[in-house]
């Protein structure tokens, strides 16, 4: 391990934010981050993985120990199904990929997805009709405060819609070290009912997909609208979509008719965050070196040298005028430090 002083975390965070940690420190064992921790006691830290859901506003004026932890094994395995556990620090769509080389099903749809395994279970992460809960088994977990090990399952986890017991009352508590998915083997399940991947397998007459086919589809879908971190700096999506009780909804759908939705529930109804931004006028905006992308209105993005507090006032300037709008508050999926 080595600690290095005034650090830029610039490429640590796929927003491009050139923001300095006082103190860096990478683990790529368990027991180091033990260790860290351990010396640690008494000092202000913060924990890094990916950096892909996080928009930077200051210096972070303390330890950064950025768990860059690595390997998959496969745990157990039978005729159908097969047991995967990911170290925190690989990325997840090289792990996406890895699983449609071994012709594993279930997880295509989340195909490029920046950011790394070990934040997934927090966000809950999702996509084109499926989310990282179906095929979550467990997670390996470090108590920061004890430096003990244990393992979270599916139902500890308390997953919602983008949403953990991570990021609530078990938040800045554990470190995640690993995680445990279950894939099928054959007799894959897909889930191509989403209209983008329809279409995009007709496009290319595709009629009986294979994983790779839907994984393929996905990413050419998100290629299209969402910015490569490495040449335009964004965190995917900014805001959650949100979701309204059937009284706001009727309100809303009278004012509002030709808005697309999804009904979550008889009583609940999910409406595309991105659909009120852009008509909030913010699509392809830019102010200075912070911007709405060109192609969805959900992404924000760093032209180039944007700080933090640019892009989160760009942000509030949005949620006000949506709110505005349409009465409906959208709340940021990324998180603000």
């Amino acid at each position: 391990m080595q600690f290095t002083k005034q650090i830029s975390l610039k490429k640590y965070n796929t927003f491009g934010i050139d923001c300095k940690a006082r103190n860096f420190v990478a683990v790529t064992t368990v027991e180091e981050l033990k260790e860290v921790l351990k010396t640690s006691e008494g000092s202000k830290r913060f924990i890094l993985g990916g950096g892909s859901n996080m928009l930077l506003l200051n210096d972070i004026d303390a330890l950064v120990i950025h768990v860059n932890l690595k390997g998959i094994s496969i745990i157990s395995e039978d005729e159908n199904h097969v047991i995967v556990e990911v170290m925190a620090g690989e990325n997840w769509h090289e792990f996406v990929l890895y699983c449609i080389e071994n012709e594993f099903g279930g997880i295509e749809n989340l195909s490029l997805i920046p950011g790394n395994v070990g934040t997934s279970p927090i966000q809950n992460i999702g996509a084109y009709g499926v989310e990282l809960k179906d095929i979550f088994i467990s997670c390996e977990v470090l108590e920061i405060a004890s430096q003990t090990e244990k393992t979270f399952s599916k139902e500890e986890c308390q997953f919602g819609y983008r949403d953990s017991i991570f990021k609530n009352e078990a938040k800045d508590q554990y470190i995640i070290t690993s995680v445990r998915f279950q894939l099928t083997k054959k007799n894959h399940v897909l889930s191509t009912s989403y209209g983008a991947i329809q279409q995009e397998l007709k496009a290319q007459k595709i009629e009986n997909p294979t994983l790779k086919d839907v994984s393929n589809a996905v990413i050419s879908i998100r290629q299209s609208k969402l910015p490569d971190p490495k040449e335009l700096g964004n965190s995917g999506s900014f805001f959650k979509n949100p979701v309204i009780d059937a009284d706001a909804f009727k309100t809303f759908r009278i004012k509002f008719p030709e808005a697309p939705f999804y009904e979550v529930s008889p009583t609940q109804f999910k409406i595309p965050a991105g659909w009120l931004i852009e008509q909030a006028g913010f699509k392809g905006k830019r102010f200075g070196d912070a911007g709405v992308h060109k192609n969805q209105a959900l992404v924000l993005v760093n032209y180039g040298n944007a700080t933090g507090r640019e892009i989160w006032e760009l942000a509030l300037k949005i949620q006000k005028e949506v709110k505005e709008k349409f009465g409906i508050y959208i709340t940021p999926e990324v998180n603000v430090f």
